[in-house]
């Protein structure tokens, strides 16, 4: 064999072992309340209304803010025009989730120790945002 085909030969056999060790991932399950959409170890230390729709919940778990933008009394076949976002005040770095969901949108996960977020979100058009807080 060539050096050329040498090489292909060798690509093409670590394309297949890297193709093999691929797995597709099953689809995550819904969560069924606002702090179980953050996972385990946040805990609430905000909420805010929007209108009769939704709520905007913000989570912390002692380094990282999780906030999740929650329908009150979803049917489950109603699909809502809903937005949460975290911004952190020492960069502007943001996470932010939206779209058209039955339940909630996020969670919406940020690392903000030792500085001030805002948090908000909206639903069905009424929109919420919070000044910089929860600093530390």
């Amino acid at each position: 064999m060539h050096k050329s085909q040498r090489a292909v030969a060798l690509a093409l056999s670590a394309l297949g072992v890297a193709a093999g060790m691929v797995s597709v991932a099953a689809p995550a399950e819904a969560a069924t309340t606002p702090s179980g959409a953050c996972g385990s170890g946040y805990y609430q230390i905000d909420h805010h209304a929007l209108g009769s729709v939704a709520d905007v919940y913000l989570f912390y778990n002692g380094s990282s803010n999780c906030a999740v933008t929650w329908v009150r009394s979803p049917n489950g076949t109603r699909t809502y025009d809903l937005r949460v976002n975290i911004e952190r005040q020492s960069d502007l770095k943001e996470a932010a989730d939206g779209g058209y969901y039955n339940y909630y949108a996020g969670p919406a996960k940020l690392s903000a120790a030792n500085t001030c977020i805002s948090w908000g979100g909206s639903a069905e058009g009424i929109r919420w945002a919070s000044g910089w807080e929860h600093c530390g």
